[in-house]
């Protein structure tokens, strides 16, 4: 009797573990959100520099899932940072101060990828749930990215969300190719998921 006690509990949990695998492939997949908004807030590095670029602003995605493309946006602040100058270059004009606007449409949307950046180390993990990757144009304060204003060559971006067993869609990475990788760095940049719908 207790050896049939003991199957049908291991049979109940099998079942379960399937079930719950199951759902989260398709929790993925069917019931991702259709739009995402967040803020990215992050430091590039300046190669050769004492200090980092500082990157700060709102984001919003929205998926079409029977096409398999999605919408990028996000308009960002970027500044040097304070940290490792000296006290006569942290003034306002010193900072360079400029802003971006970065648009991304028609890009190609894939769930469960496997290209998307990992997570920190000694951080707690995340899984990337989908990405979306596209040619995408870039403005500063305004006018054409690179300089000379009338250039305004689009970059590959690849935009991954990310999360973890309790929020399923709480990070955003983004990682620009050239030729905006130039300014804004070829590492991943951050920021988190505020609202899924």
């Amino acid at each position: 009797m207790r050896i049939k006690g003991l199957w049908w509990a291991l049979s109940i949990t099998v079942c379960l573990a399937l079930a719950l695998a199951t759902n989260i492939r398709a929790w993925d997949e069917d019931s991702a959100p259709s739009h995402l908004k967040g803020v990215i807030n992050d430091f590039t590095p300046i190669a050769g520099g004492t200090t980092a670029w500082e990157v700060r602003g709102p984001w919003q995605m929205t998926l079409d899932k029977e096409d398999n493309t999605a919408v990028f946006i996000a308009s960002v602040t970027m500044e040097l940072s304070p940290l490792g100058q000296t006290p006569t270059n942290v003034g306002t004009s010193a900072l360079s101060q400029h802003t971006h606007d970065i648009k991304m449409k028609d890009a190609k949307l894939t769930f469960n990828p496997t290209d998307c950046p990992n997570n920190a180390a000694g951080t707690p993990p995340y899984t990337a749930r989908f990405e979306i990757v596209g040619m995408a144009t870039v403005s500063a304060n305004g006018g054409g990215f690179p300089p000379p204003p009338a250039t305004a060559a689009p970059s590959q971006l690849q935009v991954c969300i990310e999360g973890g067993p309790v929020t399923a869609y709480s990070n955003v990475t983004l990682v620009f190719q050239s030729p905006a990788s130039g300014h804004f760095g070829a590492q991943a940049i951050h920021g988190v998921v505020r609202k899924s719908l």
